[in-house]
C-alpha cells in the first residue's frame, strides 16, 4: 500500500507542520508529501490551471509501483462529505481496489476543472472553509482514525 498527498504550497515549520507530522508519523504507511508551487505571479484563474497541470504531472510522474492507476481522491469544500465511520469504510474499498491512493490539495483558489475531472472522488472535510495548508494534518488525522476503526483498536470514540 502506497499513499500519496500531492499538495500545493510549501510547508513551513509551526502548528500547521507539527499537526500534519503528528498524524502522519502515525499512518501506516504513512502519506508521502509531494509539495507543488507556482512562484511566477499569475491571474486567479491563470494560476488555478498552472497549479492544476503541477497536481497532474506529479501524479503522472511518480506513476504507480504496481502499473495500475491510483485512486485519486481531490479534497474541496464542495466534495461528498462523509461521517468518520463512512470515510473508514471508504478507505477499506480504497485500499481493496488498488495498492496506491493519492489524495490531491489544491492551493488557496481551488482545484482547476482537469484535476476535479480526473478525481475518483472529491472529499470534503465539512462545509467550512479550511486553510489549504491545514487540511493536510486534518487529512491524516482523519486517516489515521479511519485505519485506528479498521483495526479495532479504541482510538475512535463513537
Amino acid at each position: 500500500m502506497r499513499l500519496l498527498l500531492i499538495a500545493v504550497g510549501r510547508l513551513r515549520s509551526g502548528p500547521a507542520q507539527e499537526l500534519f507530522a503528528e498524524y502522519n508519523g502515525r499512518l501506516r504507511p504513512p502519506l508521502e508529501l509531494i509539495e507543488v508551487e507556482e512562484r511566477r505571479a499569475l491571474s486567479g484563474s491563470e494560476l488555478v490551471r498552472r497549479e492544476g497541470e503541477l497536481l497532474l504531472g506529479q501524479l503522472r510522474r511518480r506513476g504507480s509501483k504496481s502499473g495500475t492507476r491510483p485512486v485519486l481522491v481531490t479534497l474541496d469544500e464542495r466534495g461528498e462529505a462523509l461521517d468518520t465511520l463512512g470515510l473508514a469504510r471508504r478507505y477499506a474499498a480504497w485500499r481493496e481496489h488498488g495498492d496506491e491512493i493519492a489524495f490531491l490539495i489544491g492551493g488557496a483558489d481551488g482545484l482547476a476543472p482537469e484535476v476535479k475531472a480526473a478525481a475518483d472522488m472529491t472529499l470534503s472535510l465539512g462545509p467550512m472553509t479550511w486553510p489549504h495548508l491545514l487540511v493536510r494534518g486534518l487529512l491524516a488525522e482523519q486517516l489515521y482514525r479511519a485505519q485506528q476503526i479498521l483495526l479495532g483498536h479504541p482510538y475512535h470514540r463513537a
